[in-house]
């Protein structure tokens, strides 16, 4: 254990040098609000909504990029603390279109929200991430309201030519965690902001240099940035989630697929463990649609005069040991090449090399990762 530590709300909280008072809380189970905050890339407080007391100082600081220092003594959650974050939550849900007074958490306020617009052609207008909004939570937890959310459309214009990313201006707060996954961590350079500076509605994407990973989504605290496919369709609540592993590449990125009705709806990034932390590429993010594809085959197909019938798994099984047999026997073992998929998991395709090695007798295997 470091010997250097600090006091938080009374309560001893050792450190390493470097790390910040956001980091030192962590450790002893003290939370601090934060929303500009991203963990894979360099504090910039920003938001103010981490602000706190530090004993002996003039006024408040960021904890998320205040380094700690031996001996100091910080509150939390003092009415100096409660009154900056109100301050701030204020001024961040009027600075555009955010419903966080109204649009509740749980499928019963879902409900209720939803009879308020009943027969108004607004649904666009409404908030497509309710249960699952950073702000939201901390308007809900301090009990604050915005002033005049609602602002013209054509002052922050919705942009939604991106195949799956929708960015809507109005519900920015200006926040810089987009730029920074983009260009910090995915280090695409596509998004050209500087966190503080204004409202990421100025600043337009770069559609040249996006390759469409979708690390602006999963690091957007609000409804700014959201999947196309999944906005207005689903609620948090709705869904459960599962982990597995991609299956498009051998990197093992871990996913969580968001499960409705049996069919995955959305899926995010495992942002606990590696070897992603969360990160995903085009394929692993949005390639997911084949799965409950309404055109996916399910029954095994034999042709006959050139035309397909349905069969039994046994049926078509045999046929195809068969033919194979037949094959390897009249021209060799190298007649064959064996093309794995990226749409199935790791282990089928282990699978099939090794029925293709060790049955078959052959090397020629090669895999569709590429698509």
């Amino acid at each position: 254990m470091s010997s250097q530590s600090i006091i938080i709300n009374g309560r001893t909280a050792p450190f390493e040098t470097g790390e910040s008072i956001l980091d030192a809380a962590k450790k002893i189970g003290i939370e601090i609000p934060t929303l500009c905050f991203l963990k894979k890339a360099a504090p910039t407080g920003v938001c103010g909504v981490c602000a706190v007391e530090i004993d002996g100082a003039p006024d408040l600081v960021t904890a998320c990029n205040t380094p700690a220092s031996q001996g100091m003594v910080i509150r939390t959650e003092s009415p100096k603390v409660v009154a900056r974050r109100k301050a701030v939550i204020k001024n961040l849900l009027s600075s555009g279109n955010h419903n966080c007074a109204v649009c509740g958490t749980g499928p019963g306020e879902w409900e209720r929200f939803q009879a308020l617009v009943q027969g108004r052609d607004n649904a666009q207008e409404l908030c497509p991430v309710w249960g699952d909004c950073e702000l939201q939570n901390l308007a809900f937890l301090y009990q604050v309201q915005g002033e005049n959310a609602a602002k013209p459309a054509q002052e922050f214009p919705k942009v939604e030519i991106n195949p799956f990313i929708v960015r809507d201006y109005a519900r920015c707060i200006g926040c810089g965690r987009c730029a920074q996954a983009c260009n910090s961590v995915q280090v695409n350079d596509a998004i050209n902001y500087v966190p503080g500076e204004a409202k990421a509605g100025e600043f337009p994407l770069a559609n040249e240099d996006c390759v469409f990973c979708g690390e602006c989504i999963q690091a957007c605290p609000v409804g700014a940035l959201v999947e196309k496919n999944a906005r207005y369709t689903v609620r948090p609540w709705e869904t459960k989630k599962v982990r597995t592993t991609c299956s498009y590449c051998g990197v093992g990125c871990q996913l969580w697929l968001h499960v409705k009705d049996n069919r995955v709806v959305k899926v995010t990034g495992v942002e606990e463990v590696g070897p992603n932390w969360g990160s995903l590429c085009v394929k692993g993010r949005f390639g997911f649609h084949f799965v409950g594809h309404e055109e996916r085959l399910t029954t095994p197909l034999i042709k006959e005069n050139g035309k397909f019938r349905e069969a039994s798994w046994d049926e078509a099984l045999d046929l195809v040991a068969k033919k194979l047999g037949e094959i390897r026997d009249a021209s060799g073992p190298d007649a064959f090449g064996l093309l794995t998929s990226a749409r199935v998991t790791n282990e089928e395709n282990y699978i099939a090399q090794k029925f293709a090695r060790a049955v078959i007798k052959t090397n020629n295997v090669d895999h569709c990762a590429r698509l």
